[in-house]
C-alpha cells in the first residue's frame, strides 16, 4: 500500500509540473503586431503592471487615421521595454510578442507578453 501511494504521489507531482509548466511557462506562439500605439499604463490594485492597446488598422486613409481597425491588448514585463514603449504612444510600431497558454497575477492582464519594440517606417 506504501509503495501504490508513493507511485500516485509522485505521478500527481510529475502531473501538476508539467501543467503548470504548459499553463504558465510554455509559449503557445509568437509573433509581431504593427500598428499605431494608442494607450500605454502601469496599473493595477496588488500587482501593478504594464498594459497598452495597439490599433491595427486594415485600411489607412491619407491623414495617418486608422479606419476598420481592431485593438490588440498587451503586457509587458520587462522594464527596459516598459520604458521605450511610453516614449513611443501616438506612433506607428512594431511590437514583437509571445502568447502563453495562460497568465500569473504578476505578469499581466493578457496572455500576450511584449519583448521587443520597434518604430515602424
Amino acid at each position: 500500500m506504501k509503495k501504490f501511494l508513493y507511485w500516485t504521489v509522485a505521478l500527481l507531482v510529475v502531473v501538476l509540473t508539467v501543467f503548470i509548466y504548459w499553463k504558465y511557462v510554455y509559449t503557445y506562439g509568437e509573433g509581431y503586431r504593427a500598428g499605431m500605439l494608442q494607450k500605454f499604463s502601469y496599473k493595477g490594485t496588488i500587482f501593478k503592471t504594464y498594459e497598452g492597446e495597439l490599433i491595427l488598422s486594415s485600411i489607412k486613409s491619407n491623414q495617418d487615421v486608422s479606419l476598420a481597425s481592431e485593438k490588440f491588448f498587451f503586457s509587458v514585463e520587462d522594464k527596459a521595454v516598459a520604458q521605450q514603449i511610453l516614449q513611443l504612444e501616438g506612433f506607428m510600431v512594431v511590437l514583437h510578442y509571445k502568447e502563453k497558454n495562460g497568465r500569473l497575477p504578476w505578469q499581466g492582464d493578457t496572455r500576450y507578453l511584449v519583448d521587443s519594440v520597434k518604430v515602424q517606417k
